[in-house]
């Protein structure tokens, strides 16, 4: 299972208004929960931390939330191959627990 290239295509916000991602205060949690319910929440934010944008909210951060992320995890080169591998562990794990709830029941 990998991530979506072409996932700007499929975001919550691509028929928002653009201006409305890039606010400031308070406003920054209004346009965190168009990100919330978003499919591509994780490409998004992948995308905006490997480029480091510096500004709006992307994948439901705020430019503050990622520079902190990319100040405590300064070893990561690619954000997009993190939550990829990230991912592919947790469809791994749902499936081992899922074959053992067929197998008690």
């Amino acid at each position: 299972m990998g991530m979506i290239t072409d996932w700007p295509s499929l975001a919550a916000c691509q028929n928002g208004d653009p201006d409305a991602l890039f606010v400031q205060g308070a406003e920054q949690n209004v346009a965190k929960r168009i990100c919330r319910s978003c499919p591509v929440r994780y490409e998004c934010l992948a995308d905006a931390l490997d480029n480091r944008i510096e500004f709006g909210v992307w994948g439901g951060m705020t430019e503050r939330e990622r520079r902190a992320l990319l100040r405590r995890h300064p070893q990561v080169t690619s954000w997009r191959k993190m939550f990829e591998a990230a991912m592919r562990k947790n469809a791994r794990e749902k499936a081992a627990k899922d074959k053992i709830l067929v197998n008690a029941g």
